[in-house]
């Protein structure tokens, strides 16, 4: 079904037809009227899959600077029409001035930081209260209190420098224990660390594999709100890189952490999932890979809350959601960014 959310239309199911009739948008299934949407509520359009959308609807959504975005089931951006008069230059104008803007950029970098370290906090709680000895449970409450110290010294932050600092100390406390959270296949699933290009044990392909698919949905969510991932305010600006993409990221990676020991933990993934290449890489196999992107598309049909929407929406769309509220932001529609908190 479409789903409206911030003035943006998403829609996800394969074989609906969107046409233009008296002033609305039609969402029709085999010939039978879904929902009828009045155009002018809608500032864009986001289209997940195979839909068919009538040239008319294209037409007067170019006329009027309304933006239809096209992804595929996977969530992947493919393209945008745009018409001739937008807000998207302005928007990305405010972004790139933004970026040289040590105070707003702070505050943005602030909010990212925050929206990670708390969700951290959330995976240590929930596995805490799964833990089936003491010591782990003790462990993992220790990690979650210092977290909650250093969030507590985010406020009075002034460099990047530092908030960076703060940032890779919350990461490195958290994946310390990170260890006490994997129930299942442990000897196998052993994790000492978090390693990277290439990963060297199958916890840490896992991860990487997640967070790849993550930083896909988090670089379509803003290409569909009119941003340009490669210019961020948390992570530095180099070629190639889609630094905002990673500053989005941060406050979801516990996403991809939570789903990775809900695989092992429920031996959804199993060692045979993984192989080694020389000289130390260990990757996710074909049915490995087919298995995790199985689990990953039904994770993210799942409803959850979101802190400033009063309905539950699927966990695919808090990447596209987010990104529209970082657009608000630093378009100073509104006087701060609100990162993503799970729940």
């Amino acid at each position: 079904m479409p789903l409206e959310l911030l003035n943006t239309l998403y829609v996800t199911t394969d074989g609906l037809y969107l046409h233009l009739q008296n002033e609305a948008i039609h969402v029709e299934q085999e010939g039978k009227l879904l929902k009828s949407i009045p155009l002018h509520h809608l500032g864009c359009i986001v289209l997940m899959g195979n839909i068919l959308v009538s040239p008319a609807l294209l037409s007067r959504c170019a006329d009027d600077g309304r933006t239809v975005v096209w992804l595929d089931r996977q969530g992947r951006f493919r393209a945008r029409l745009q018409g001739r008069t937008t807000g998207n230059v302005l928007l990305r104008r405010q972004q790139y001035a933004m970026s040289h803007d040590s105070n707003r950029l702070l505050a943005l970098a602030r909010a990212f930081v925050a929206g990670k370290l708390q969700n951290l906090r959330f995976v240590l709680s929930r596995s805490q209260r799964d833990a089936t000895n003491h010591a782990a449970r003790h462990s993992l409450k220790s990690a979650s209190d210092t977290l909650a110290t250093l969030i507590s010294t985010l406020p009075e932050v002034t460099e990047m420098d530092a908030l960076r600092g703060i940032e890779g100390a919350g990461t490195q406390v958290y994946f310390s224990v990170f260890a006490q959270m994997i129930r299942s296949n442990r000897e196998e699933f052993a994790f000492d660390g978090r390693n990277r290009r290439p990963p060297r044990d199958p916890m840490n392909a896992l991860l990487s594999f997640l967070y790849a698919l993550l930083t896909a949905d988090c670089i379509s969510g803003l290409e569909a709100a009119g941003l340009d991932p490669q210019v961020g305010f948390l992570h530095t600006v180099r070629p190639g890189r889609p630094a905002l993409a990673l500053d989005l990221l941060e406050e979801l990676r516990p996403v991809a952490d939570r789903m990775a020991l809900t695989l092992v933990n429920r031996q959804q993934i199993q060692p045979h999932h993984f192989e080694k290449r020389p000289p130390e890489a260990v990757l996710l196999n074909d049915e490995g890979r087919r298995a995790v992107l199985t689990a990953y598309q039904e994770r993210k049909k799942e409803e959850v809350a979101h802190p400033l929407l009063k309905q539950p929406i699927p966990l695919g769309l808090v990447p596209f959601v987010q990104a529209r509220l970082l657009a608000r932001a630093i378009r100073e529609d509104v006087p701060h960014y609100q990162p993503y908190l799970m729940k």
